[in-house]
Formats: C-alpha cells, sequence, structure tokens
C-alpha cells in the first residue's frame, strides 16, 4: 500500500463537500510530478486531505477507489484524474504548524515541495501524521 496527500483549497473543494459527495475525481493536475504521482495510485492507497492556503490543516483520510484514467478536464492526453472516497474525518486536524515542529516530519514532503498538490507520504510520515490526529 501507499501513502499520499492531496491537497486542495477548502473554498474550491472542502473535505465536508467530499463527505456530502461521498466520492470525487481529483482532476485538474497539470504538474508533471504530482501528474506521475496519481498515475502511481492503487486501489486502496490512503491518502490524507489538506486544506491548503486556508486553514493549511490536514483534515482527513481518503481511500483511492478507481486508479489513473484520462482527466475529462483536458483535451491533452498526458493528463489523468484518480477517483477517491472519504475514509474518516480526523478527530483533530493536523496543522501546517504542528507538522513543522515535529522534528520526526522536517523531510516530509509537504514540508519539501510546498506547492506540489498530489505527494508520496513514507508509511512511518502517514503514520506519524495520524497519531498526532489521534492525540492530545
Amino acid at each position: 500500500m501507499n501513502y499520499w496527500i492531496i491537497k486542495s483549497e477548502p473554498h474550491k473543494y472542502a473535505w465536508e463537500k467530499f463527505l456530502i459527495d461521498g466520492r470525487t475525481h481529483w482532476d485538474g493536475v497539470r504538474n508533471y510530478q504530482a501528474r506521475n504521482n496519481l498515475q502511481a495510485m492503487r486501489e486502496g492507497d490512503l491518502a490524507l486531505f489538506y486544506h491548503s492556503n486556508e486553514g493549511k490543516e490536514i483534515v482527513g483520510v481518503a481511500k483511492v477507489v478507481r486508479e489513473a484514467y484520462p482527466d475529462t478536464s483536458s483535451t491533452e492526453p498526458q493528463w489523468v484524474m484518480v477517483d477517491f472516497a472519504p475514509v474518516e474525518t480526523l478527530p483533530k486536524p493536523v496543522t501546517l504548524a504542528a507538522i513543522k515542529a515535529n522534528p520526526d516530519l522536517q523531510n516530509i514532503g509537504l514540508l519539501r515541495q510546498s506547492r506540489l498538490s498530489v505527494i508520496a507520504l513514507k508509511p512511518e510520515e502517514f503514520d506519524k501524521l495520524l497519531l498526532m490526529a489521534h492525540t492530545d
């Protein structure tokens, strides 16, 4: 299993809307590295849902329910999208400030490549972020 962070600005697509929808496709990605990450996703992989720009916090867990297929928002064949379903709303959001303050997460892609919208996580990073969300 692989682990990811997917980022969305809350005013464009918030976690709460995702919960209502029950499933969504992650389209509109126009960065090659982020696209490659989408292509690497497999059904059942887990992704942390991060509110970017406003909030700057991880708020939920999603899972891949359909692997990469052509992005319908583009006429160019190199762009893909992936379908996700919500798994869990985190009991406590994990803020960017808390991530930056954690010495175990200093090399996380979210900090190293902050503008990337789809980021790979190591299993231990995913576990650490979940632990932060479930503890005080």
